[in-house]
């Protein structure tokens, strides 16, 4: 019993470095997994999971100090997924980031805030997404990370401003579950 504990111990808790993970799962024949719907990528969800949070937040972040001070007062941060605006949220006080808005799951429910959305900035999604609601969209950083889940190995930040309408009156209409 101690023998087979020890030899599955490293597909329920992360004690091996990445690599050396990708190695014990190709030899014990274990293919990742998944209980969300979509492409699986190396690592199972369980891990995937637990890349490139940070490194989100400081592109963001970047984008964010490149902005005049007139459109820091009014921008709004938004994420196409709940992980994305939680990473935003737990880490972006450390970059000074206001808190971020997703019509995705639970986030939908807390709404967009205040603010109109005279300028967003959003991670994920892609350009038709956010067109319909603003004349200027352009992407700005990609967020690269390796060992992600895939949807978010390459991810797109955008810039929007221009908006055709305000945030509050597309957010009834923008919300998606999973």
């Amino acid at each position: 019993m101690l023998a087979g504990g020890a030899a599955t111990a490293p597909y329920v808790l992360p004690i091996l470095p990445v690599e050396t993970y990708l190695k014990y799962q190709d030899f014990m024949g274990i293919k990742p997994a998944t209980e969300e719907k979509g492409k699986q990528g190396k690592l199972p969800q369980q891990y995937a999971d637990m890349f490139g949070w940070e490194n989100i937040v400081a592109t963001v972040a970047q984008v964010y100090e490149s902005l005049s001070p007139e459109e820091k007062q009014k921008c709004v941060i938004g994420a196409s997924n709940y992980g994305e605006a939680g990473a935003i949220d737990f880490f972006g006080k450390k970059y000074g980031l206001p808190h971020a808005i997703s019509s995705h799951n639970s986030y939908w429910i807390w709404g967009p805030g205040d603010k109109p959305g005279e300028v967003l900035i959003v991670v994920g999604g892609s350009p038709q997404d956010y067109r319909g609601i603003y004349d200027d969209v352009q992407q700005v950083a990609t967020v690269i990370c390796e060992y992600a889940r895939p949807f978010e190995t390459n991810l797109p930040v955008y810039l929007c401003r221009r908006p055709k309408v305000t945030l509050q009156q597309v957010w009834p209409r923008i919300k998606h579950f999973i």
